[in-house]
């Protein structure tokens, strides 16, 4: 059976697209899972992991206005990172990805666990609240490269 990754990779490159990610709370893992398959050059561009609110305003140019009355963890953030990914990376397809994957960072409005997901292919964008149980920092960013793979697919179909 064939996993997420080469699915993704397969169907990318039936559909002759280019993929770019911006990753924060995932750290990179989407962009691993994706280059980890054989042939992934011909459909991967651009992997960014904006980590901090300042890689976020400063690479990914989303407003300091509303990183600081959203917060890096929202819709807002999560859509203008979408955007501008997809601006910066001239890729028909882009998926941003900003969460929150341990109690530490944690608060009542914002629980370990909540990750917002955006995709955007040519003019279509969309982007989904998850809330993951918290098993973990890894467990939380598995889960979301996981669920960011299945948007990937069901929106590129």
């Amino acid at each position: 059976m064939m996993k997420l990754p080469q699915k993704v990779v397969k169907l990318l490159g039936k559909k002759n697209l280019k993929i770019s990610f911006a990753e924060s709370c995932t750290g990179g893992l989407l962009s691993s899972a994706i280059t980890s398959v054989s042939g992934s050059s011909k459909v991967f561009a651009l992997g960014l992991v904006a980590y901090s609110n300042q890689s976020k305003n400063n690479i990914l140019k989303i407003p300091k206005k509303i990183l600081r009355k959203y917060g890096a963890v929202s819709y807002e953030t999560c859509l203008s990172m979408v955007k501008n990914l997809s601006k910066i990376s001239k890729t028909e397809v882009s998926v941003s990805i900003t969460g929150i994957a341990e109690p530490k960072g944690s608060s009542m409005k914002k629980p370990a666990g909540l990750v917002y997901i955006g995709i955007k292919k040519r003019s279509k964008t969309l982007v989904k609240k998850h809330l993951f149980n918290n098993k973990g920092r890894l467990y939380i960013q598995k889960a979301a490269v996981d669920r960011s793979l299945d948007l990937i697919l069901s929106f590129i179909k």
